[in-house]
């Protein structure tokens, strides 16, 4: 199943499978998300969802169950 990935501030859209690792779509996509550790602890990739939860990208993956995504990408000085 694909789901259609919207990339926000640049309102990049590309196609994505249910269970992709959301940093490998991004890839794809030309979209940099920043990392640090690869393990979710230090949120250097952390991203918004549509709604304002909070996600890091590096443990993440495209869900089951939705036809489309919103990911905001926000730039975070500390990084």
């Amino acid at each position: 199943m694909t789901v259609q990935v919207r990339f926000l501030p640049d309102d990049i859209t590309i196609e994505a499978q249910v269970g992709e690792p959301m940093l490998e779509v991004a890839k794809r996509a030309g979209i940099f998300i920043p990392t640090g550790c690869l393990m979710g602890s230090c949120h250097a990739c952390e991203v918004e969802l549509e709604d304002g939860t909070p996600i890091c990208a590096c443990i993440s993956a495209i869900p089951v169950g939705t036809k489309s995504l919103t990911i905001n990408i926000y730039s975070d000085p500390a990084w």
